[in-house]
C-alpha cells in the first residue's frame, strides 16, 4: 500500500491547514487510518485516527476541538483538517494505515503503512 501525504506548509498561529493522504493499493474503508506527528529527538505520537467503516474518531487531548480527521472513500483519501494552529503543533506529520480495527489509542507499531511525511510549521 502506498500512502501519499503532501499538503504541509507554514502558517501563522491561529491559521488552518488541511493535510490530504491519498491511499493506493488498499481500500481505506477496511482500514484504520491515522495521522501521527514527530519532532526531532521526540517519539512519534498519534494525533488522530478514524475507523474505515466510519464511526467515532480518536484525538489526542492537545488537538481535540481544533483538528478533524475525515475520509472520502470515493477517492480513497483521508484528511486532517487543522484549525487554531499553535506553534507547538509544528512537526512532521505522517499518514498511516492499520489494516485491523481502530483501537482505543494509537501505537506506532500497529500501523503497517506510512506516508513519507509532510512538514507543518506554525509561527507565533
Amino acid at each position: 500500500v502506498q500512502l501519499v501525504d503532501p499538503g504541509g506548509g507554514s502558517v501563522q498561529a491561529g491559521g488552518s491547514l488541511r493535510l490530504p493522504c491519498k491511499a493506493s493499493g488498499e481500500d481505506i474503508s477496511t482500514s484504520c487510518m491515522g495521522w501521527f506527528r514527530q519532532v526531532p529527538g521526540m517519539k512519534r505520537e498519534g494525533v488522530a485516527h478514524i475507523p474505515g467503516g466510519g464511526g467515532l474518531a480518536y484525538y489526542i487531548i492537545s488537538v481535540k476541538g481544533r483538528f478533524t480527521i475525515s475520509q472520502d472513500t470515493a477517492t480513497n483519501t483521508v484528511y486532517l483538517q487543522m484549525s487554531g494552529l499553535k506553534p507547538e503543533d509544528t512537526s512532521m506529520y505522517y499518514c498511516a494505515a492499520d489494516y485491523g480495527d481502530c483501537r482505543s489509542y494509537m501505537v506506532v507499531e500497529w500501523f503497517e503503512s506510512w506516508g513519507q511525511g509532510t512538514q507543518v510549521t506554525v509561527s507565533s
